[in-house]
Order: C-alpha cells, then sequence, then structure tokens
C-alpha cells in the first residue's frame, strides 16, 4: 500500500478507547496475522485500571524477516471516568501533533509539557498522527457515562482541528461470523450488531462506513480466517481513512 505522494514512509494510526476495550489486542492481533504466531508485546489485561501505562509506536513485519510494513499502530492508556485512573484527556493534542515521544510514562493527573526531556519540540509530518481509532467494546455502548462521552467529543474536536481522519472500532463482536456470513461490504447491516453501529454512528457523527467491527485475538490464539478478514478490513479503512487525511493537506505542509 503507498500512500498520497508517498508524503510519509508510514503512516500512524492511533489507538484510543476506554480501559479494557482491545486497543493493545488489536496490535497484537494484526502483528499474529502478519506473524504467524502468538506475541503479546503490547501489554493487555482484565484489570480495572489501565495495563498499558506508557505511550507506545509499534511498526510490524510482514513474516519475521520480512519488510516492515506501511503503517504504525500507536498505543495509549485507557479512558477512565475516575480522575486520576485513565489517560488526561489534554494529553491527546500532544500526541496528535506529534509532540509526544516513544515510551513516554502516562501521567493521568497532567499532561506532558514542552519541557519534558524528551517533548518532540518541532515535529515532522512523519511524526504525527495520520488517523484516530475510538476503541469501544461493542457492549458498552449503552453504558457509556457522560464524561467518556464527553472526552469523545473532545478527541473528535482535536482530530477535525488538526485534519485527522477518525473512525470507531467496535471490538468483542462475538456474532462475528454471522457479520461475514452474507457478504463484507454489507456486515454492518448485521443483527444484532446493527443497532449498536447506529448508536455509535449517531453519538459521533461519522459516516456509517467508518464504524468498523472486530473481533480480536485473546485467550484463544487458533488461527481463524474470519476474524483475520474483519481485522484486515478495519485495517484498511484505517489506512484509507489516514490516506484521505494526507490528501487534504494544505499545500504548505506537503
Amino acid at each position: 500500500y503507498k500512500f498520497y505522494g508517498n508524503l510519509v514512509p508510514k503512516v500512524r494510526i492511533l489507538l484510543l478507547g476506554p480501559v479494557g476495550t482491545g486497543k493493545s489486542s488489536f496490535f497484537n492481533s494484526v502483528k499474529y496475522i502478519f506473524q504467524g504466531h502468538v506475541t503479546w508485546q503490547a501489554p493487555v489485561g482484565s484489570a480495572i485500571t489501565s495495563i498499558t501505562k506508557q505511550y507506545r509506536i509499534y511498526s510490524i513485519r510482514d513474516g519475521k524477516e520480512g519488510e516492515s510494513l506501511p503503517f504504525i499502530l500507536c498505543d495509549t492508556m485507557g479512558l477512565a471516568d475516575n480522575k486520576g485512573e485513565g489517560l488526561c484527556v489534554d494529553d491527546i493534542a500532544h500526541i496528535l501533533k506529534g509532540n509526544m515521544p516513544d515510551r513516554y510514562q502516562f501521567n493521568p493527573d497532567k499532561p506532558i509539557t514542552p519541557k519534558h526531556l524528551n517533548y518532540i519540540i518541532t515535529p515532522k509530518l512523519k511524526d504525527r498522527i495520520h488517523c484516530v481509532a475510538l476503541v469501544l467494546h461493542i457492549n458498552s455502548i449503552d453504558n457509556l457515562s457522560t464524561k467518556m462521552v464527553a472526552d469523545f467529543k473532545q478527541i473528535q474536536k482535536e482530530a477535525l482541528s488538526q485534519g485527522i481522519a477518525l473512525v470507531a472500532l467496535l471490538t468483542k463482536v462475538d456474532d462475528y461470523s454471522e457479520v461475514l456470513q452474507d457478504d463484507l461490504l454489507n456486515m454492518n447491516k448485521s443483527m444484532p450488531s446493527q443497532s449498536q453501529i447506529m448508536k455509535v454512528q449517531k453519538m459521533l457523527n461519522m459516516p456509517i462506513s467508518n464504524v468498523l467491527m472486530i473481533e480480536n485475538y485473546s485467550s484463544n490464539w487458533e488461527e481463524d480466517p474470519l476474524k483475520d478478514v474483519l481485522i484486515l478490513f478495519a485495517l484498511k479503512q484505517m489506512l484509507r481513512a489516514a490516506d484521505a487525511s494526507l490528501e487534504d493537506l494544505p499545500l504548505e505542509e506537503t
């Protein structure tokens, strides 16, 4: 896959969402598909508080000794309802602009500042985020708190102000085999997932084509072609969204 104008060597996709929705598991699942073996490079768990404590920038190779693929998945601390337990929302603007270094240790109580030792003062286009994926548990849509929805709106506003594409990634789709039963391109019409997709589309006021569904590999690492298709389809849509963001850049930034 080659991106618009070859403006960057790799596009950066940022994974954001509440604690426990499968952000790190998505990276591990993508890596498993391309490398063919179980990996826990990104820490995952079922704790109430976020397992991920650092900002991580992950590249993936096509096979163990293959070439590095043209995208980077950026993993973050999970968002939380309680103050002091999750990602500081004010950190997000710095991440989107490319100011935050790899392995930055998140502080839930305050965001990174330019005074941080490794703060990237003048990030290049390749350092910036080109697509944001809001990762949500498909069965949690009805139970999102007012604060969490407000956080999503703030993220969306910041992304739009920077010309960054936004997609929603719904995880833990138990009926994923039914999703693919008829036609992949019509998977958003599958029941019972359709109502959840419509709720997310309405909440974020985004095109329904930008609401994606997957089932990550987690406890069962037996190869499953149906899971692979959904994960790769979601990844392809993210790459297309990133490509559209690059194409829409002002001339002075290209």
